[in-house]
């Protein structure tokens, strides 16, 4: 089977429904999408489709209508964002997550405030696993 979590133009669409809090028909989303991307409501549609398909969102009938559906998120984007991060780490560092950070850290120009960010992470983990291991 393929890729389970979003592709870079479906997420753009998942990233409505997880503001949104709430359900949208595919009207409201292709509405929400006007001016953010530029695509037609037809490659819309097909992107719901594929999300469906992979199990990222579901539907529920319109009580009043039973030609419109309402698109609800499956999965939070804290799992997406683990499941991408944990794929792209398998793919470009052997799943090496420890390599993968590094590589980031070393090639990208973080603030003071970024850095600040990234160390009180690091803290919050450390004392988890301090935690975990008593």
């Amino acid at each position: 089977m393929g890729e389970l979590t979003p592709s870079e133009n479906e997420w753009i669409i998942m990233e409505i429904l997880w503001e949104q809090g709430t359900s949208l028909t595919a009207t409201e989303i292709i509405d929400r999408l006007k001016g953010v991307k530029d695509a037609s409501p037809k490659t819309i549609r097909v992107l719901i489709n594929r999300l469906l398909k992979k199990g990222i969102i579901t539907y529920q009938v319109d009580d009043r209508d039973s030609r419109i559906y309402h698109y609800i998120p499956v999965k939070t984007k804290e799992a997406c964002l683990e499941e991408k991060s944990e794929r792209f780490a398998k793919s470009y560092f052997g799943g090496n997550r420890m390599g993968m950070v590094a590589a980031l850290v070393r090639n990208d120009s973080f603030s003071e405030e970024q850095i600040n960010e990234l160390i009180k992470i690091l803290e919050e983990e450390k004392a988890k696993g301090r935690e975990e291991g008593e």
